[in-house]
């Protein structure tokens, strides 16, 4: 599950710095989510370090009785632009100093390489599917690394463009394994009618919510 809607005003790319929070707006999506896994086999629930996961986790654990584990693999992908506001107008794309870090999109050269996402959330995938074997486990992560990790077990190219990523607030990417292979993906997005119409998956001319934090 990615997490609900976080506090941003100042617009800022937040990663993995410390101190924000679901909105309020960020909770009601996390309720929806909640009130449509109540009747799941759910015996675990796992979330990355960072508050807006644990956030969006705590209604779920609440509702089935549940403990919320802590991965520090399900944590949002690093940037060297965390904590810097991207939008026209903003001296952080437009200062010499950063073009460096553009240099290279396939790894990508601004941030963690999309293959040692994929690793480390294959890692936290699994073991999430191990204790919770037999029954159902909710892993609450980050938009890059869940896209990522689907792009990787779907089979596509792990570079891409941003607004193309399926995976918009609150919503569910579904694992589904037998024994110890994946053999389905699927894709629900419990809250969509609570997600602005621009940040839905698929809406045209979406920002897709990761260039201010995922």
């Amino acid at each position: 599950m990615r997490h609900g809607e976080v506090e941003n005003p100042g617009g800022v790319l937040y990663g993995r710095l410390p101190g924000y929070h679901l909105s309020g707006l960020g909770h009601r999506m996390a309720e929806r989510v909640a009130e449509h896994l109540a009747e799941r086999d759910i015996t675990h629930i796992v979330a990355s370090p960072l508050e807006r996961a644990q956030e969006t986790a705590a209604p779920i654990a609440k509702a089935h009785g549940l403990d919320i584990a802590v991965d520090e693999g399900l944590i949002e992908a690093d940037n060297v632009f965390q904590g810097k506001t991207l939008g026209v107008g903003d001296g952080a794309l437009r200062r010499p100093a950063n073009w460096r870090h553009f240099l290279n999109p396939f790894r990508p050269s601004w941030g963690e390489s999309y293959v040692h996402q994929v690793q480390r959330m294959r890692t936290a995938l699994e073991a999430a599917r191990d204790a919770a074997r037999g029954h159902e486990a909710v892993c609450v992560s980050h938009q890059l690394p869940i896209w990522t990790l689907r792009s990787f077990v779907e089979r596509r190219r792990l570079w891409h463009d941003p607004r193309r990523r399926q995976c918009t607030l609150a919503s569910l990417t579904t694992f589904t394994f037998h024994g110890d292979t994946i053999v389905s993906v699927g894709y629900t997005e419990p809250a969509r009618d609570l997600v602005p119409a621009h940040l839905r998956a698929g809406a045209k001319g979406t920002k897709g919510g990761g260039g201010r934090g995922a």
